[in-house]
């Protein structure tokens, strides 16, 4: 890319960001470059970006799963961790569809926010049959962006009511990365998700499980027989996970990835 004029040059943003305290400065100077259409447009974007907007939502997407996944402002951004949830759920995909299923997997993404874990899935696990939830409806906007193209279906509310009921007893595999933060801790959050994403994507309660809890105790009702449901949490909130799921009737496991810091119970239900 050539070097813009003055003051708008690259290495000038990079020092204005690199100020403003981030990290990886020089690769947002050049994303912040790219998107912009005019010298204009650029400064602007630059602006946004010191005061410390999410520079997911000043470019409008974000890099996931080897996808480029629409963003709007105000909307949770999908976390790079976050791909371990889709390594593990793609590969309980394939296994089931090597087990001779006659249809697709059918797959359910809660808490979807902008649909990135559904959108990875549909291209990683071959063929699917997508269904995806938001309670907020900038995410869901996003959601049916993103997964247009898989042909999935984006419903808004809370949970389950949102699910279509010809869904029950037909899930493959659900998928959840709820929110997991306990209320106490959302102060701590980085600048970017506190002030610009919804409290909804990040409050989980007092212990941080209550979405959680919900997701698990709703499972069996919507899961097939021999079902998977994967939850995203943290290390610190695993085994109490695990153990509501034991309650709920699943069998569960804690997964965790030591390279990207990610954590996940997966629980199955029962095969008749």
């Amino acid at each position: 890319m050539s070097v813009l004029p003055s003051p708008l040059s690259l290495p000038a943003i990079v020092i204005r960001l690199r100020a403003a305290g981030c990290v990886f400065a020089e690769d947002e100077a050049e994303l912040l470059a790219a998107a912009a259409r005019t010298p204009g447009d650029l400064a602007a974007m630059v602006a946004k970006r010191v005061a410390g907007l999410p520079l997911e939502h000043i470019v409008g997407w974000a890099e996931f799963g080897g996808l480029r996944v629409a963003v709007e402002p105000g909307v949770f951004v999908p976390r790079p961790r976050t791909g371990f949830l889709v390594e593990r759920a793609a590969a309980l995909i394939r296994r089931a569809r090597a087990a001779g299923a006659s249809r697709p997997p059918v797959v359910a993404d809660l808490c979807c926010g902008t649909g990135a874990v559904a959108a990875a899935l549909a291209g990683a696990a071959g063929p699917i049959e997508v269904h995806a939830a938001d309670i907020d409806p900038a995410a869901v906007r996003c959601a049916r962006r993103n997964l247009a193209a898989t042909g999935g279906q984006v419903y808004q509310g809370d949970l389950y009511d949102a699910l279509p009921p010809a869904l029950r007893g037909r899930v493959t595999v659900l998928v959840a990365s709820p929110p997991y933060v306990p209320s106490s801790a959302i102060g701590l959050l980085p600048p970017e998700a506190r002030d610009h994403e919804p409290l909804v994507a990040l409050d989980g309660g007092s212990d941080g499980l209550d979405v959680v809890r919900r997701i698990i105790e709703g499972a069996q009702d919507w899961l097939a027989p021999g079902g998977h449901l994967l939850v995203e949490t943290s290390e610190r909130q695993a085994a109490a996970t695990v153990v509501a799921a034991a309650r709920a009737g699943l069998r569960a496991r804690r997964a965790h990835s030591a390279d990207t810091d990610a954590t996940a119970v997966i629980a199955t239900r029962p095969a008749l």
